[in-house]
């Protein structure tokens, strides 16, 4: 099987934790109908993207949220990429995004490696470090389609990352994904065809839904880059859903006509995960 069918859920984000999970059931259970093989959710889409509020919302592994997730990948047929939400560690929070399988087994986790803490002078500030710690792995997870590899937002913008997940195999990569209206429209098409080009995969970006009412509006613009880096589906700003289908054999038939990952001179220069 080559082919998967992926959904994207570009969603709001409210205050209230249980009214997100809500919602984001009820936009699963509308997606499911259209049979998607993997749907995603955007990063912290239980949590008002604010750092104040990421150890208020946090959760262990294994507890409400979780179980929630899981039990709604299981009943739709789904894989399910939980976008992220915030685990609660050992004494440290993270932004976490789980993986499940159909049958709502956990089989992919990733914690944030790189922090967002920008402060574009008389535009944006944030900076996560304030209450969140930065993971430490490199995430690939397998399907019966291939193996894909996952990445939190700002994760992204780091080329090397990338690289190593395809040098474990991906042949897409998704990103839950909350840019800005700073960043947003300078960056985030660019970069998402930039790393589909550069790696020769599927980049794949789940954004939340802009809302001016919020303290941090994100860009919105959810879509999907071929291994060529062409947009081959993107939603606007709005709340909204989305499905398209890709095929990992053209991933394939890309590398074999313009062979960039086999002409990489391993002689001169190596790449190497710690």
């Amino acid at each position: 099987m080559s082919k998967l069918k992926i959904g994207l859920i570009q969603m709001k984000v409210e205050n209230d934790k249980k009214e997100n999970l809500i919602k984001a059931s009820q936009l699963v259970t509308k997606i499911a109908v259209e049979r998607p093989d993997i749907v995603i959710l955007p990063e912290m889409f239980s949590c008002p993207y604010v750092s104040s509020n990421f150890p208020l919302y946090a959760e262990e592994e294994g507890d409400y949220t979780f179980n929630f997730l899981s039990n709604l990948a299981k009943t739709n047929n789904i894989y399910l990429v939980g976008g992220s939400v915030p685990e609660k560690g050992k004494n440290k929070i993270y932004n976490t995004s789980y993986v499940f399988d159909r049958q709502g087994e956990m089989i992919g986790k990733h914690r944030k490696v790189h922090l967002f803490d920008i402060d574009i002078k008389n535009k944006q500030k944030f900076k996560e470090s304030d209450t969140l710690s930065s993971g430490d792995k490199i995430t690939v997870f397998d399907t019966e389609f291939g193996k894909i590899g996952l990445c939190i937002c700002y994760d992204f913008r780091f080329p090397e990352f990338s690289r190593l997940m395809v040098d474990k195999g991906a042949k897409a990569i998704i990103v839950p994904a909350s840019f800005n209206l700073t960043t947003g429209p300078a960056h985030w098409h660019v970069m998402f065809r930039s790393r589909a080009i550069d790696n020769q995969v599927y980049a794949i970006g789940c954004s939340p839904a802009r809302d001016y009412n919020s303290p941090y509006i994100s860009y919105g613009h959810s879509l999907i880059v071929s291994p060529f880096g062409e947009i081959l589906c993107e939603l606007d700003e709005s709340e909204n859903l989305i499905t398209y289908t890709i095929d990992f054999d053209y991933v394939n038939q890309v590398r074999e006509e313009l062979p960039l990952l086999h002409h990489r001179r391993r002689d001169l220069y190596e790449l190497v995960e710690k």
